[in-house]
Parts: structure tokens; sequence; C-alpha cells
């Protein structure tokens, strides 16, 4: 024991006479193999332990006489009343100066320290090796590197307690300097960026026990939580300041520029262990806690931005509601309340808003106006016309502000999907309040598919068609749009005024959105078309071959429609085949034997069939001869003018009673519907085409009114002029126009007659698969089965329920009333 006990000093005295040249910097002459050797015998001799020991005591009275010293120094009474009492009357540069002063020194001492812990622990390698791995003691290394924390960063300053009554540590004044230095730079000043980070850096080199585990760290478990706590603070401050004196916007650019300084700082000053919670403390203090506010703030709001389009504060806006709460519910509920707002300003709008301004047409079917728009004189809308140029209005406002919104979400929400559900559903809220709107819709399409009433090429009109398809997928009341395009399709498709391709192509759109039970009445009448093409021609072979004379005066082209694919209103206004035949008119003789003659061509082969001729859905072109006028020498007058005239087939029925009146006679109204047995309305309409609008004048009435009555009187006018040879009547027809509310309610009365039967067939279908099936169920069945098509009403449904009960299609259970049996 004494050899050993000898021989353990020498070899101390060696290595701590190496030890102090070390942190002497004085290092340059010593031997590494001499030392390892002198670590090696102590430890060879069981002496292990005892070197470990003196090696710790060293460095602690090394840091009592010669770090703690300086350090102490550095630390003025001025520095703890600026960093921990926060005393005011130091200037800013002051306070960064001596706050920098401070940490310089710690920097030092630090570096300092880990670059002698590191050279003394290679000369001790040994000891690690054969002493503390076998006693499972933290490494020499370890083991001194805390010796800083424990003697310097955790060190009481004895001057404090009698300065300022209380006891204050090394560490706690570093982290006051520290965060006052980054506050510093949070308000604009420049701070050693670099200094900063070697102290966070030596934080995180530094844990609370000598075990070194890993969450353990002085940085995560003392700096950070202070760092955060003191950041929140700031932040608070900060977002109550901007609340006061700054608007939305600003207020968006700051809190995106503080998020992008926090990511730099934790790389550049602080610690990326750091960065996704002070992110967090941002967004909670900054974005989030007067997100409201700033969402209402008056003139610079949200509902400010969406309705000037401020796609850059927008983008900011949606990226920083997106860190603090990825539902939106914040910015997804003002988006739809907004869209709400000006989609029933749209309809306020449309009230306010005078359309009786001057347009050429006076009044006429916007098709035949198209035609003479160069040659007539304005003249203010009638007011079907103006109806139908506020259904256009409001089709094109909600698709402007439909456009609106889709360039929002693409441009600023990244098309967010819950964003496109909210904005969907605030679209289809507004529009289904709107009781018109499958109407518009329907009047919408109809003006943009008709032949020269926009000036839109075939791609405009598309882009506008695949716009009116997206406000179809918004309808709830796909019955009543089904029902308004089926009237003013029949219009377009009988008058040949749209390109039937155009046509195809829109219903295949609508075929593909809403299946083909939609679209089967439609793609009806396109077949019916077709086929009354091809008969058409195959009769005016047959006449030809037939060489009758009188009948080849007159080309026929027959459209032969099928009663139920067709709307009531084009077949004679008239819902069954046996009061269409009730209110049949009188053709002239030589247009009855022109029927007749298409009667038997047509039955030859289909035997059976019935044909009920519609007067008031056809035209017919004429040609006219006015003869010369007595007296007249000069002028158009002073001889014999003739003229191409298209009127509708009731035009043609009255002007060929002129034919055989004399010169100077007249028929009366009364004398005119008897004659021809057209509908009172049908005739009032058509003898105003042909005696009131100016360019087809052929016929003079007494007395000369802009309105026909049943008292009035009708001649020739003999002395009709026109500069166009082929004139076109402007007979006005209400199946393109927007209904009255008389008319309304009748489309409604009939629709909900049509819808009873369907939800009568959805519960039979429903009830022969299930046979046995609960009111609840069967309810929410219907209306799940109907959605494509209309939403219909509890009450409506258990009204069928009933009606099919006391029918014997369905029957209650026995002991359970709301249950119902399927009866075959």
């Amino acid at each position: 024991m004494h050899k050993e006990a000898s021989e353990f000093e020498p070899c101390w005295d060696i290595l701590r006479s190496a030890m102090t040249d070390i942190h002497k910097k004085n290092a340059g002459s010593l031997s590494f193999e001499q030392l390892y050797r002198a670590s090696y015998k102590i430890v060879l001799r069981k002496k292990g332990g005892d070197l470990y020991e003196r090696v710790k005591v060293f460095e602690e009275e090394w840091f009592r006489d010669h770090i703690m010293p300086r350090i102490s120094e550095l630390i003025t009474n001025n520095l703890i009343n600026v960093a921990l009492i926060q005393a005011p009357g130091t200037s800013l540069h002051e306070r960064r100066q001596m706050g920098e002063k401070f940490l310089r020194g710690v920097r030092d001492a630090w570096k300092d320290h880990n670059m002698s812990m590191n050279m003394i622990a290679d000369i001790l390698m040994y000891l690690d090796r054969a002493y503390t791995v076998e006693t499972k003691q933290p490494s020499i290394f370890a083991a001194t590197i805390s010796l800083f924390r424990n003697h310097i960063l955790r060190n009481t300053l004895s001057s404090s307690q009698e300065q300022f009554n209380h006891d204050f540590i090394v560490f706690d004044i570093l982290n006051a300097v520290v965060l006052d230095l980054i506050n510093m730079e949070r308000d604009g000043d420049i701070i050693d960026r670099n200094l900063l980070k070697q102290i966070t850096s030596m934080l995180e080199d530094l844990y609370e026990t000598d075990d070194e585990i890993g969450d353990q760290r002085l940085y995560l478990r003392v700096f950070e939580p202070r760092y955060l706590q003191a950041s929140r603070a700031f932040y608070r401050q900060e977002c109550e300041k901007l609340v006061r004196e700054s608007d939305a916007g600003s207020w968006l650019r700051h809190c995106r520029r503080r998020l992008n300084e926090e990511k730099d700082r934790c790389g550049t000053t602080v610690s990326l262990l750091t960065s996704e919670k002070i992110a967090k403390v941002v967004e909670s203090e900054l974005v989030m806690a007067k997100l409201a506010e700033f969402l209402a703030m008056e003139g610079s709001g949200l509902k400010v931005m969406i309705d000037n389009d401020r796609v850059e504060d927008l983008s900011i806006l949606y990226e920083l509601i997106a860190r603090v709460d990825p539902s939106m519910t914040p910015l997804k509920g003002t988006l739809q309340s907004r869209i709400m707002e000006l989609g029933l300003e749209i309809e306020k709008n449309l009230k306010n808003t005078d359309f009786s301004a001057p347009s050429n047409g006076g009044g006429a079917d916007g098709e035949e106006a198209a035609e003479t728009a160069e040659k007539s004189k304005a003249q203010p809308l009638t007011a079907a016309a103006q109806q139908t140029a506020a259904a256009i209005k409001w089709v094109d406002d909600v698709l402007f502000l439909k456009d609106k919104f889709d360039n929002l979400w693409t441009n600023c929400f990244r098309e967010d999907l819950i964003l496109q559900s909210a904005i969907t559903k605030s679209f289809s809220d507004f529009i289904n309040m709107f009781n018109r709107s499958s109407e518009y819709v329907s009047l919408f399409i109809d003006d943009n598919l008709k032949r020269g009433a926009k000036a839109k090429t075939d791609a405009e009109v598309d882009v506008v068609l695949d716009k009116a398809i997206v406000l179809l997928r918004y309808l709830t009341d796909r019955d009543m749009f089904e029902r308004y395009y089926q009237k003013h399709l029949a219009k377009r498709l009988l008058r040949n005024g749209s390109d039937i391709d155009t046509e195809k192509d829109m219903v295949s759109r609508m075929k593909s959105e809403m299946g083909n039970a939609f679209t089967s009445k439609f793609e009806g009448m396109f077949k019916d078309m077709e086929l009354s093409r091809d008969l058409s021609e195959n009769y005016r072979d047959h006449i030809r071959q037939l060489g009758d004379v009188d009948t080849q005066k007159i080309d026929l082209g027959v459209h032969v429609l099928t009663l139920t694919t067709w709307p009531p209103e084009v077949m004679g206004r008239s819902t069954t085949q046996e009061d269409a035949s009730k209110g049949q008119c009188n053709y002239p003789p030589n247009i009855k034997r022109l029927q007749d003659s298409f009667f038997k061509f047509y039955l030859k082969d289909r035997s059976g069939r019935v044909l009920t001729w519609v007067g008031s859905a056809g035209t017919a072109d004429i040609r006219c001869t006015f003869p010369k006028v007595p007296g007249k020498e000069t002028g158009p007058l002073s001889k014999e003018r003739r003229y191409e005239l298209n009127v509708s087939t009731y035009g043609m029925i009255i002007l060929q009673l002129f034919n055989d009146l004399a010169e100077g006679e007249s028929l009366s109204f009364e004398e005119i519907q008897a004659k021809t047995n057209i509908p009172p309305q049908d005739l009032q309409r058509n003898l105003a085409s042909l005696s009131i609008a100016p360019k087809a004048r052929v016929l003079l009435k007494e007395p000369a009114s802009k309105s026909v009555k049943p008292s009035d009187r009708f001649s020739f006018n003999s002395g009709f002029v026109s500069k166009s040879i082929k004139i076109k009547a402007p007979t006005i027809t209400s199946i393109s126009k927007v209904e009255g509310d008389e008319e309304r309610r009748e489309t409604e009365k009939k629709n909900d007659q049509t819808r009873s039967h369907t939800i009568d067939a959805a519960i039979v279908r429903i009830m022969k698969a299930r046979k046995q099936f609960g009111h609840t169920q069967l309810t929410t069945e219907v209306i799940t089965q109907l959605a494509n098509r209309f939403k219909p009403e509890i009450s409506l449904i258990k009204k069928r329920i009933e009606d099919l009960l006391g029918r014997d299609y369905l029957e209650r259970v026995e002991g359970e009333p709301n249950v119902y049996r399927y009866l075959a």
C-alpha cells in the first residue's frame, strides 16, 4: 500500500502540473505519452477513484480561483438592475453593450473550459476505459464539463442578497440578458447573433445532471421555457398594440414577418429545437388571440378583402389560419356569410334595377328582334322582355360572383377542399332561396343558345354553358328546371333557333350530371326532330312522284311530335289529346287538302296513329303581292310590290282570309275569330304582329292603337312598303319569357302533381324491394333517391304514404303503427 501511495503522488503532481498548463494555454511542451503513462500507472494501481475525485476537485478550485472572479467582475449592479429588476434609466445602447460584454465573458470561459476538458480527457483516456466504465460513472469529460454548470451558471451572487435582498444565480442573469437582446432585435435593433448562438449552443451541451439524458439539457429544461414565456408576453403586448393602431392588412403582413423572423432566429440565434414551439407561441398570441377582431375590422377586414379581391391579403390570411386551425372555422364562417350577403344583394339589386331601357325589337321574341335589329327603331322593353332581361342579369351576376370566389379559391386558398365545400354550400343556399332560380337558369341557357342572341363565339358559348351546368348542380328543384328547359328547348327546336349540335352537347352535359332519366324527354325531342326531317323529305319525294300540281304549289315541312315528350304549352296549351282536338282552328281549304294528303302518306306505314295539328307552334312563309296604288306615278307605290312574309301558322290562316276580300272591305275581330276558331289570346297576338308592328304592318286596324281589342276591325294594307324583300313578323310569344305570378302558380301546381306521382313511384319501388320498412327509414330513403331531382318535403312524403295506404299498396304492421308492409 505504501508503494502504491508513493507512486500515486508523483504521478498526480505530473498530471496536476499539466492540467494547470492546459488551463493557462501553455501546453505546447507537454508530452502526451508521459501524461498518459502517469494516469495509466494510477489506474493500474487501483487508484482510479482517487484520480477521478482529484481531477474534479482541481477543476472546482480552478473555477473558484480563476474563472468566477472574472465573471463576477462582469456582473455589475447596473446589469442586475437592467436584466433582472428591469429598472428604467438605461439607454438601449448601454443595455446592449453591457449585456453582450457579460455574455462574451461567459462564452470565453466556456470555450476555455471546453477546450481544456477535451485535452484533459485525452490524457486521462485510460481512466475512462478502465475505471468509469466499470464503475458506471460519468466519463471524466462529462464530470468535469458539468462543473461549469454547477460552479459558474448555478453560482449564487453574494452581492445580490446584500444589494437587492434576493439571491440571484449567474444563470438567471444569463437568461435575462439573452431574452432582453432577443427582444431588442424584435424591436429592430441589431445584436450579435453569433454570440447568442454560442451561448444557446453551450446550454444545449450542458445537462441537468451528469447522466446527460437527452431531454435533460439545460437549454430545454431552463432556457426554453423562459424564452417561450417571455416571447408569449412580448407578442401578447404587440398584438394589443396592433389592434389599437393597425389595420387588418398590416396585421397579416406583420404576422407573416414575425413567423419568418422566429424561424430564422431559431436557425441563427437560438436553436432549431424551439422552432415549432416558438411558432405556436406566435400563432397563439399574434394570430389567433385577436383573429375575430381583425377579420371584422371596418374598412380593412375580411369583407373588404373579399369585395376588393385583395389576393395577397387573402393568401396570407389563408396561410395563417391554416397554421392555427386546419378546420378553417374562422375563414369558413365569414366566407359563407359574405357569399350569402352578396347573393341576396344580387336579388335585391334585381328588384331595384330599371329594365325598361330601349331595346331593338319592341317586345318581340329575342330571335326575331335580333334579325330586325338594324331595321327597327329602339323601343322600350315590354314587361315580359324586362323580366327576361332580369333573368339574364341575375344569372350573369351569380356567375360573376361564382367566378370571383373560384379565383379566390384557386389563387388564395390553394384549392382547399374544406373551403370549397363551404363556398359550394353557400352558393346552393342563396340560389335556392330565390324562388325563380330554376326558371332563370333555363332562360339564361336559352339566351346563349339562340342564334344571334349574343355576339359570342362557339368557344365563348361553350364556357358559358359549362358555368350554367355549375349553376344546375346547385339547384335543388331540378324537376322545375327540367319543366322550364323543356319549354325553352321546344321553342328553339321548332323555330330552328339554335345549333342542333350545341343543343345535343348541352343535353349530354346534363345527362352526365343528372342521369338518363333527367334528359330522356330532351333526347326524345331530338329524336322527333330527326324523324320529322326525314319524314318531310320523304313526303316531298312522294308529292313529286304523284305529279300533283296543286299540292306542289305549297312546300310543307312537318314536325311530328310525341305528345308525352313535348311540353303541353307547345302541344296546343292542353294536357290531353282530347282537349287539343276541341281547340282545332279552321284551316283554309288549300291547307286542309295538304293536311289530308300528308295524313294519307303518314298513315300508309303507320296504321292506328292519330295526328293532331298544332297551329300555335308552326310558321309559314307567304308570298304577298301589293298592287299599284291608283294616282301614284312615282315612288314605290307607283308599281306592284312583292314580298316574302314569315308569319306564324295562325298568321298565315288570318292573312288568307283577306285574299277573297274586296277592296275597301274589312273584317272585325269577332268575324276573324269565328272564321278561324283561333283562341282569342293567340288571335290578339297575331293580329298585333300584323297590324301594329311597323315593319310588318300588312293589315290596317281601326281604330289605330297599340293594342288589339275585340271591337277592332282589320283591312288589307294595300299601301304597305318595305325596303326588305323578306320580312319576319315579330310574333310575340310567352314560351321563352319569364312567367307571371299566375302562370308560375299554375306551373308549380302542375309540378306538385308530378312530384306526387314521382314520390309514389319511389315509395312503391322501395317497399317492393324492402317488403317491410319503418316510417323514418322509408322517409330517409325517399329523400335520398329523389335528391337528384328535388328535395321532397316531409309532409308531402307522409301524405303520399297515407294515400298509398288508402289504395292498398301498403299496410301497417299490426302492433307497430310506424312500420309498413308492401302489398303485392
